[in-house]
Protein backbone atom coordinates (compact mmCIF):
# COMPACT_ATOMS: atom_id res chain seq x y z
CA UNK A 1 0.00 0.00 0.00
CA UNK A 2 1.21 3.17 -1.02
CA UNK A 3 0.49 6.43 0.85
CA UNK A 4 1.37 8.51 -2.38
CA UNK A 5 -0.50 12.00 -1.58
CA UNK A 6 -1.40 11.54 1.75
CA UNK A 7 0.17 13.95 4.15
CA UNK A 8 -1.34 12.27 6.97
CA UNK A 9 0.44 9.53 6.97
CA UNK A 10 4.84 9.91 6.97
CA UNK A 11 6.65 9.30 3.78
CA UNK A 12 9.38 7.88 5.58
CA UNK A 13 9.52 6.57 8.81
CA UNK A 14 12.50 5.60 11.29
CA UNK A 15 11.99 3.51 14.27
CA UNK A 16 13.61 2.42 17.57
CA UNK A 17 16.91 2.04 15.03
CA UNK A 18 19.88 0.88 16.61
CA UNK A 19 23.20 -0.06 14.64
CA UNK A 20 26.98 -0.48 15.49
CA UNK A 21 30.12 -0.02 13.50
CA UNK A 22 32.89 -2.21 15.01
CA UNK A 23 32.47 -1.31 18.97
CA UNK A 24 31.04 2.08 18.35
CA UNK A 25 26.85 2.07 19.18
CA UNK A 26 26.00 4.77 16.18
CA UNK A 27 22.39 4.71 16.37
CA UNK A 28 20.53 3.49 19.94
CA UNK A 29 17.06 3.66 19.59
CA UNK A 30 16.72 6.29 17.23
CA UNK A 31 13.02 7.30 15.83
CA UNK A 32 11.85 9.69 12.67
CA UNK A 33 8.99 10.92 10.46
CA UNK A 34 9.42 12.83 7.25
CA UNK A 35 6.18 13.53 5.56
CA UNK A 36 5.86 14.00 1.99
CA UNK A 37 7.28 17.74 1.01
CA UNK A 38 8.57 18.49 4.31
CA UNK A 39 12.09 19.50 4.84
CA UNK A 40 13.24 17.97 8.18
CA UNK A 41 16.90 19.19 9.39
CA UNK A 42 18.57 16.60 11.93
CA UNK A 43 21.04 18.31 13.86
CA UNK A 44 23.57 17.14 16.64
CA UNK A 45 27.52 16.67 17.44
CA UNK A 46 29.76 14.92 15.13
CA UNK A 47 29.58 11.49 16.28
CA UNK A 48 26.02 11.44 17.42
CA UNK A 49 24.68 9.23 14.46
CA UNK A 50 23.08 12.04 12.08
CA UNK A 51 24.88 10.23 8.90
CA UNK A 52 24.14 6.65 10.12
CA UNK A 53 20.59 7.62 10.41
CA UNK A 54 20.29 9.17 7.06
CA UNK A 55 22.31 5.94 5.66
CA UNK A 56 19.71 3.86 7.61
CA UNK A 57 16.77 5.84 6.26
CA UNK A 58 17.99 5.81 2.52
CA UNK A 59 18.34 2.42 2.14
CA UNK A 60 22.22 2.42 1.92
CA UNK A 61 23.06 0.74 4.96
CA UNK A 62 20.77 -1.84 7.25
CA UNK A 63 20.05 -0.76 10.91
CA UNK A 64 20.77 -3.89 13.47
CA UNK A 65 17.72 -3.19 14.78
CA UNK A 66 14.39 -1.50 14.19
CA UNK A 67 12.46 -0.86 10.98
CA UNK A 68 12.31 2.00 8.33
CA UNK A 69 9.28 2.43 6.06
CA UNK A 70 8.83 4.08 3.05
CA UNK A 71 5.65 5.00 1.43
CA UNK A 72 4.18 1.19 3.03
CA UNK A 73 7.07 -0.80 2.22
CA UNK A 74 9.77 -1.88 5.00
CA UNK A 75 13.26 -0.61 3.78
CA UNK A 76 15.12 -2.60 5.74
CA UNK A 77 13.67 -5.62 4.55
CA UNK A 78 13.81 -5.00 0.75
CA UNK A 79 16.30 -6.92 -1.58
CA UNK A 80 18.77 -4.63 -2.91
CA UNK A 81 17.85 -4.88 -6.28
CA UNK A 82 14.45 -2.72 -4.97
CA UNK A 83 16.93 -0.51 -3.03
CA UNK A 84 18.99 0.24 -6.29
CA UNK A 85 15.87 0.77 -7.89
CA UNK A 86 14.57 3.25 -5.54
CA UNK A 87 18.28 4.85 -5.10
CA UNK A 88 17.82 5.38 -8.88
CA UNK A 89 14.22 6.64 -9.30
CA UNK A 90 12.61 8.05 -6.19
CA UNK A 91 16.06 8.92 -3.56
CA UNK A 92 18.47 11.48 -4.52
CA UNK A 93 21.24 12.09 -2.23
CA UNK A 94 23.43 14.86 -1.89
CA UNK A 95 26.75 14.46 -0.20
CA UNK A 96 29.24 17.25 1.48
CA UNK A 97 31.98 17.16 -1.29
CA UNK A 98 29.52 16.72 -4.05
CA UNK A 99 30.62 13.48 -5.51
CA UNK A 100 30.82 14.03 -8.74
CA UNK A 101 32.37 12.02 -10.98
CA UNK A 102 35.45 13.58 -12.17
CA UNK A 103 36.00 12.59 -15.72
CA UNK A 104 32.81 13.96 -16.85
CA UNK A 105 31.58 17.47 -17.38
CA UNK A 106 28.86 19.05 -15.36
CA UNK A 107 26.52 18.18 -17.59
CA UNK A 108 27.27 14.77 -18.17
CA UNK A 109 27.14 14.33 -14.66
CA UNK A 110 23.71 15.45 -14.15
CA UNK A 111 22.58 13.50 -16.95
CA UNK A 112 24.06 10.32 -15.78
CA UNK A 113 20.94 9.44 -13.43
CA UNK A 114 18.32 10.04 -16.75
CA UNK A 115 20.93 7.54 -18.82
CA UNK A 116 21.15 4.81 -16.42
CA UNK A 117 17.24 5.29 -16.30
CA UNK A 118 17.10 4.21 -19.88
CA UNK A 119 16.51 7.94 -21.36
CA UNK A 120 18.54 8.94 -24.69
CA UNK A 121 21.66 10.85 -24.72
CA UNK A 122 20.13 13.89 -26.25
CA UNK A 123 17.14 13.56 -24.00
CA UNK A 124 19.28 13.55 -21.21
CA UNK A 125 21.87 15.99 -21.89
CA UNK A 126 18.73 18.21 -22.57
CA UNK A 127 16.80 17.68 -19.44
CA UNK A 128 20.54 18.31 -17.58
CA UNK A 129 21.02 21.50 -19.29
CA UNK A 130 17.66 22.73 -17.82
CA UNK A 131 18.68 21.81 -14.69
CA UNK A 132 21.60 23.19 -14.28
CA UNK A 133 19.86 26.54 -15.85
CA UNK A 134 17.48 26.09 -12.92
CA UNK A 135 20.31 25.81 -10.26
CA UNK A 136 22.64 29.03 -11.85
CA UNK A 137 25.45 27.15 -13.59
CA UNK A 138 24.26 26.44 -17.33
CA UNK A 139 27.56 28.43 -18.22
CA UNK A 140 29.88 25.62 -16.28
CA UNK A 141 28.06 22.84 -18.01
CA UNK A 142 31.13 21.46 -20.33
CA UNK A 143 33.49 22.30 -17.25
CA UNK A 144 34.95 19.32 -15.23
CA UNK A 145 34.19 18.85 -11.39
CA UNK A 146 38.17 20.00 -10.82
CA UNK A 147 37.36 23.59 -12.65
CA UNK A 148 34.14 23.81 -10.48
CA UNK A 149 34.71 26.45 -7.15
CA UNK A 150 32.99 24.19 -4.43
CA UNK A 151 29.40 26.19 -4.21
CA UNK A 152 29.37 25.44 -8.02
CA UNK A 153 30.20 21.88 -7.48
CA UNK A 154 27.22 21.53 -5.15
CA UNK A 155 24.94 23.02 -7.19
CA UNK A 156 25.43 20.38 -9.96
CA UNK A 157 25.69 17.98 -7.41
CA UNK A 158 22.09 19.33 -6.16
CA UNK A 159 21.23 19.47 -10.24
CA UNK A 160 22.13 15.32 -10.50
CA UNK A 161 19.89 14.84 -7.48
CA UNK A 162 17.05 15.79 -8.32
CA UNK A 163 16.98 15.64 -12.11
CA UNK A 164 14.80 12.10 -11.83
CA UNK A 165 12.31 13.76 -9.92
CA UNK A 166 12.71 11.90 -6.87
CA UNK A 167 9.98 12.23 -4.00
CA UNK A 168 13.12 12.17 -1.69
CA UNK A 169 16.48 13.99 -1.42
CA UNK A 170 19.14 13.33 1.16
CA UNK A 171 21.24 15.89 2.16
CA UNK A 172 24.76 15.13 4.16
CA UNK A 173 26.24 18.16 5.56
CA UNK A 174 25.66 19.92 1.83
CA UNK A 175 27.23 23.17 2.73
CA UNK A 176 29.92 21.29 5.10
CA UNK A 177 32.69 22.18 2.93
CA UNK A 178 31.09 25.74 1.61
CA UNK A 179 31.66 29.50 2.85
CA UNK A 180 28.99 31.61 3.80
CA UNK A 181 27.95 33.17 0.75
CA UNK A 182 27.99 29.80 -0.93
CA UNK A 183 26.10 27.76 1.70
CA UNK A 184 23.35 30.36 1.36
CA UNK A 185 23.25 30.09 -2.19
CA UNK A 186 23.16 26.38 -2.15
CA UNK A 187 20.23 26.03 0.31
CA UNK A 188 18.08 28.80 -1.10
CA UNK A 189 18.54 26.79 -4.25
CA UNK A 190 18.40 23.49 -2.95
CA UNK A 191 14.85 24.97 -0.66
CA UNK A 192 13.24 26.59 -3.61
CA UNK A 193 13.84 23.63 -5.80
CA UNK A 194 12.10 21.21 -3.29
CA UNK A 195 9.01 23.52 -2.59
CA UNK A 196 8.18 23.79 -6.20
CA UNK A 197 8.54 19.88 -7.15
CA UNK A 198 7.34 19.22 -3.61
CA UNK A 199 10.23 16.79 -2.78
CA UNK A 200 10.59 15.76 0.65
CA UNK A 201 14.06 16.70 2.60
CA UNK A 202 16.49 14.96 4.97
CA UNK A 203 18.85 17.63 5.62
CA UNK A 204 21.38 16.82 8.11
CA UNK A 205 23.84 19.76 9.70
CA UNK A 206 25.45 21.44 12.21
CA UNK A 207 24.76 24.90 10.95
CA UNK A 208 21.92 26.47 13.10
CA UNK A 209 21.75 28.64 9.89
CA UNK A 210 21.22 26.30 7.67
CA UNK A 211 18.94 24.22 9.88
CA UNK A 212 16.67 27.45 9.86
CA UNK A 213 15.75 26.78 6.23
CA UNK A 214 13.90 23.44 7.39
CA UNK A 215 9.96 23.08 8.64
CA UNK A 216 11.04 20.94 11.92
CA UNK A 217 14.48 20.27 13.56
CA UNK A 218 15.76 17.06 15.80
CA UNK A 219 18.72 16.75 17.58
CA UNK A 220 20.14 13.66 18.20
CA UNK A 221 22.50 12.81 21.21
CA UNK A 222 24.54 9.62 21.56
CA UNK A 223 22.26 7.95 18.83
CA UNK A 224 18.95 8.89 19.79
CA UNK A 225 16.62 12.23 19.41
CA UNK A 226 16.86 14.80 22.23
CA UNK A 227 15.02 17.30 21.02
CA UNK A 228 12.04 18.15 18.07
CA UNK A 229 10.05 20.75 17.06
CA UNK A 230 9.49 22.97 14.64
CA UNK A 231 12.81 25.25 12.94
CA UNK A 232 13.09 28.70 13.75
Amino acid sequence: MSNQGDTSVPLLAARDLAKTHGRTRALSGASAELRAGEILAVTGTSGSGKSTLLHCLAGIVRPDEGTVTYAGERLDELPEKRLSELRRTEFGVVFQFGQLIPELTALDNVALPLLLAGASRTDARATAGEWLERFGVRGQGESRPGELSGGQSQRVALARALVTAPRVVFADEPTGALDSLASEQVMTALVGTAREAGTAVLLITHDAQVAAYADREIRLTDGTVATAGVAA
